[in-house]
């Protein structure tokens, strides 16, 4: 392999794991998992997420305080992202949306903006070294019109926690033989299939 082709497949790796990087921060922040969020920075980083600016413990502390007071669960999804390398220096950039239920009145609030990091590769790994948190919109959508039996159906099929019970840590992960068949009683004729 030429040494065009072995710096490109270099730079595809290290854009790969600044992505990790990335969603491991959302899955440790969701799954309240603070071995994984300290994972994903520097011992020395600095994340200024508008209302909290500090280093990762205490932003450990805080994140995770306000979503245990503020919503009975939430996700942090990630999608647009880039990624400019400098060595072992990354400029990314990251778009989020933010949902959670409200633990007061179960009300469902978005929000979505931008993670800027300055990412730093250091004894051959990658972590923020520096974050900005910037929120661009938020609101209220209309309520669903998912029937609640519907909604608990699909609750059946795994765990969902906010620590290390939740599905996604299960090893290997198994879907119980009685579970398999569609359970078309329940459904209203509108969601079944023809």
């Amino acid at each position: 392999m030429g040494s065009g082709s072995e710096q490109m497949l270099n730079e595809l790796y290290d854009k790969m794991k600044i992505r990790e990087v990335v969603t491991n921060y959302c899955r440790g922040v969701d799954r309240m998992d603070r071995d994984l969020l300290m994972s994903v920075y520097h011992p020395d980083a600095i994340d200024d997420h508008g209302f909290f600016v500090g280093n990762r413990e205490d932003f450990w502390d805080w994140v995770n305080r306000y979503h245990t007071n503020a919503q009975i669960s939430h996700q942090h999804i990630i999608t647009n992202h880039s990624c400019e390398l400098d060595g072992d220096t990354a400029h990314a950039e990251t778009y989020w949306m933010m949902a959670g239920m409200d633990a007061k009145d179960m009300t469902l609030t978005l929000g979505g903006g931008r993670y800027i990091d300055r990412m730093e590769k250091r004894e051959g790994e990658w972590r923020i070294a520096a974050r900005k948190c910037v929120a661009e919109w938020g609101g209220e959508p209309a309520p669903s019109k998912v029937p609640l039996e519907f909604m608990a159906m699909l609750r059946e099929s795994g765990t969902v926690a906010r620590d290390r019970s939740d599905s996604s840590y299960e090893r290997p992960l198994a879907v119980k033989p009685e579970r398999v068949g569609i359970n078309l009683d329940i459904l209203p004729p509108e969601y079944r299939p023809e």
